[in-house]
Parts: C-alpha cells; structure tokens; sequence
C-alpha cells in the first residue's frame, strides 16, 4: 500500500466518481461527511451506512476501479435524497441495526454495491447499481437477500439488456413496437440485439418465454409489444429504478433490433 492509499479517505472515494458521477460527487461527499454544510438531505442513518462503507474501500488501489466505487454511492446519495424530498423515509425495521453473527444489512449491500461498481466496466450501468441501494433503504418488502438476488441479475445484464427491460417497464407509456422480431436477422449488430431479447427471456425477465423449434411447425411472429416484464423483471426493473433509464438508451436499443419502419 502506497502512502498516497495509507491518507486517502471515504470523502476522498466519493469525490474521486466525478469522471463518471459529474461534478455532483463533491456535493454528495458533502452529504455524507459534513451534513450540515449540505445543501440537501439523506437519513442519517444512511449517510453513516455510506460512511462507513466508503471509508473500509477508501485504498482501492485501481484508479478506474477507484472512481466506479466513488460515484455508485455518489449516485446512492443523489437518488436517496430525491426519496427523502419526496416523503419516502429511510426504513426504521431493523436494516441498520447489527444482526446476529452479522453486520448490518445496509452495510453489507452496500459493500456489495461498490464491488459491483468496481467489476462493471460498463461505466452507465453504475448509476442504477447506486440507486438499487437507495431503493432498497426505503423499500421494507424488499431483504438483504432479495436485494442482494436483484443486484447479481443486474450484473449478469449488459447495459443493452437493462434498457431493454426500461423498455418494456414503461410500454404502458411509450408504446413498443408493433413489427415483428427477426429471429434470425441478416445484420450482426441486430442479431445480437435479438439475441439480448431472447437471452431475457431464457433468463425468465421477459415474457413470453422462447418458444422451441418444431421440424415443420410454424412459429407465432414475436413482436416488441407483445413483451411483459415477468415477477423476475419487475424485481430488477423496481430496485434498479430502470424507469429512470435515460429514454435515449432506450430509444437507440430499440433501434439495434433494425426493426420495420412503421
């Protein structure tokens, strides 16, 4: 360990996001380590789960890994005070108190949050995993394990895939397509695109289910409005606030699958 590691400290890790976060990181340390001289506001309880979360990881010695850690719970922060202003309190049921033979849960997701951050070399992802913790902070239907399940889908996803599942989690607003999926599109870049559609719905994130290949038999035509978020997805799509997915993500996902004109 350098002796540049040795002095860094958890204020130091959530200001270091910015080159993912933007220039909110230093307001969110703020929060964080110096509340009073903040300009918003987070359960204090939450504020010292992050603390103490950004303190243990303060010497990641990875600087791209550094800044993924930083703005994750730069993120955390942001979201979380969006919910405080909103009337969503942080949940008083045990969350941040120690359990037996453990830590408290808010620490423990955290801490899991950030090495997800660390492992996700798709930079946009990290917003969500930030928020998947402040969801969860509020969220009292929702336990350690069942956030911790939400939190290893969502890292098994690419970007792509998290957009396709904003997609279809706000259909009811943004009408999907109508045109039938190719299932074996002519282009790469659009085979891949289907192949995401259906490895969501192998995955059970996405119904209908594929359907297997008869000899002879012929297939109903899958089209993009005809996809469900099923239990599974709507768990990934709520703790992950995909409804906050940049609709541009979205909008340009849709058109990798290179569907019809209408």
């Amino acid at each position: 360990m350098t002796a540049s590691e040795q002095t860094s400290t958890g204020r130091d890790l959530i200001e270091a996001g910015g080159p993912v976060a933007g220039s909110m990181c230093r307001a969110a340390a703020t929060v964080v380590f110096e509340p009073a001289a903040a300009m918003v506001q987070v359960s204090d309880r939450f504020a010292a789960s992050l603390r103490t979360v950004a303190d243990e990881a303060a010497a990641v010695p990875v600087p791209r890994e550094r800044v993924r850690a930083g703005a994750a719970l730069a993120f955390a922060v942001e979201y979380a005070a969006t919910l405080h202003r909103n009337g969503r309190p942080a949940r008083s049921d045990g969350w941040f108190g120690p359990r037996p033979g453990g830590r408290p849960a808010a620490d423990e997701l955290a801490e899991a949050v950030v090495a997800a951050a660390r492992r996700s070399t798709e930079e946009r992802r990290v917003r969500h995993l930030g928020y998947l913790l402040a969801e969860a902070t509020v969220s009292t239907d929702v336990d350690l394990e069942l956030a911790v399940r939400a939190l290893g889908l969502a890292e098994s996803l690419s970007w792509r895939q998290l957009a396709l599942l904003a997609g279809v989690g706000r259909r009811d607003r943004i009408p999907l397509p109508m045109a039938p999926l190719e299932s074996e599109p002519r282009a790469w870049s659009a085979w891949g695109a289907r192949e995401d559609v259906a490895d969501l719905q192998r995955a059970g994130l996405l119904d209908p289910p594929p359907v297997p290949a008869r000899p002879g038999a012929t297939l109903p035509r899958l089209r993009a409005a005809d996809l469900r978020l099923t239990r599974r997805g709507v768990l990934v799509h709520r703790l992950l606030v995909l409804d906050l997915l940049h609709e541009d993500a979205v909008t340009a996902t849709l058109a990798g699958l290179d569907l019809p004109r209408s």
